[in-house]
């Protein structure tokens, strides 16, 4: 078993992670701040291979153009000394009062287009830092009250933004991909694009909708009380995963940020199986036990696995680098434990008997037709529904299997 995480294992952190100073709404820093040169260095020690930011991560608001050089000139430096890289970026849209009602959306025009700005001038830096992916996470979009915004008008704002960064995108020919993040509420009491299954619906509205697909995170999800292991399959199924937040929460209450793992943990098994080897369909087939997605079910996930955290309050910096630490090495020994569930004999036995694989079996035959359906007497005239529903599907001994693996009792 291998739990030293590698650069292969594509691990990274956001700076605003191992760099949160604690302070929460009742109660200040209980840390210094962090040089982001610093994180940079710490977490390749670590084990690391990337690094993510916001625009007011790397360089303060407000800063001056000379500061800003200097800033994003240390911060380079700092990567290819360490060779970390840059996967991911995005834009603080939230903290500074002027977007108390919303960047992209608020109601005040000239706030839209200062964000509009805010954006461009952070996206050529993610495209020369050689960032791949770009997140779009609406914190204020949204409101308290249901007759202060009118939901039509803000989706249509919102829109007209994610064409104008896409067409800027395309016109300087930055290769980003956008990844919208959804979240139910906090800090806004309801939040524009709540769920995974809303971004979809949004992102399939746009212009250049083929480049821009989700980043959910596991405790936004969770807050909203949905299964985040369907949610992720199904951004899989659309090829919308374009980045993921991995996290822990237990279940509807504030955005917790706990260490990945440490909340649903058994959640946290299945999501990290379906990211590492796709959908169960194909798992104990031929060349299915552990691999490539499509021979598991389903796509599987190559995208950086990126830890959007927060180290306890209660902790020193030691306690910052351990919690890191704690998320890559929980994903590692979920990842080994997955792998041995997928090669059990028993397991495979199991997924037979509950027919998993036979939901991959199209339920029309290749070429048959809907007459062809009607003419088939063994699916309605000689079916006995009753003979069918007394069959068991055998799914607790299946989830009994996932939780010894998972334990390692087997």
């Amino acid at each position: 078993m291998t739990l030293e995480p590698t650069r292969g294992d594509k691990f990274s952190f956001g700076l605003w992670t191992v760099g949160w100073q604690a302070r929460d709404p009742f109660g200040d820093a209980t840390r210094p701040a962090l040089d982001p040169v610093d994180a940079v260095r710490r977490l390749a020690d670590l084990g690391a291979y990337g690094v993510t930011f916001h625009d007011d991560d790397l360089v303060p608001f407000g800063s001056t153009e000379s500061d800003r050089d200097a800033r994003i000139a240390r911060f380079r430096k700092a990567l290819d000394a360490t060779g970390l890289v840059v996967p991911m970026a995005t834009t603080n849209l939230f903290t500074h009062p002027v977007f108390k009602d919303g960047a992209l959306t608020s109601n005040d025009r000239s706030i839209r287009r200062y964000a509009l700005r805010k954006v461009i001038r952070n996206l050529d830096l993610a495209a020369e830092l050689g960032a791949h992916t770009y997140v779009f996470w609406g914190g204020r979009e949204g409101s308290e009250t249901d007759a202060a915004k009118d939901v039509g008008a803000a989706l249509d704002r919102y829109r007209e933004a994610l064409d104008t960064l896409a067409g800027y995108v395309l016109d300087q020919g930055y290769g980003l991909r956008f990844a919208l993040e959804p979240k139910p509420n906090e800090p806004r009491g309801d939040i524009l694009l709540p769920t995974i299954g809303h971004a979809l619906a949004f992102a399939s509205t746009l212009e250049h909708h083929d480049m821009v697909g989700v980043n959910p995170e596991v405790g936004h999800e969770q807050m909203a009380g949905l299964n985040f292991v369907h949610g992720v399959a199904q951004a899989l199924w659309q090829g919308k995963l374009f980045h993921i937040d991995l996290n822990g929460q237990r279940g509807i209450r504030f955005d917790q940020d706990l260490v990945f793992g440490h909340g649903d943990v058994l959640s946290a098994f299945f999501l990290v199986d379906l990211l590492e080897h796709g959908g169960l369909a194909g798992a104990g087939q031929a060349g299915g036990a552990v691999g490539s997605g499509a021979a598991t079910g389903g796509p599987a996930y190559d995208g950086p696995r990126h830890f959007d955290y927060k180290p306890g309050r209660t902790e020193d910096a030691d306690g910052v680098w351990a919690s890191a630490a704690a998320n890559m090495r929980t994903y590692l020994l979920l990842r080994e434990r997955a792998r041995a569930f997928r090669a059990d004999p028993r397991v495979h036995a199991a997924l037979a008997a509950s027919r998993v694989p036979e939901l991959a079996v199209p339920t029309l035959s290749p070429g048959e037709t809907t007459a062809d359906l009607l003419a088939d007497r063994t699916a309605w005239e000689d079916f006995d529904p009753d003979a069918a529903a007394a069959r068991g599907y055998a799914y607790t001994q299946l989830e009994q299997l996932a939780v010894e693996h998972l334990l390692g009792a087997r």
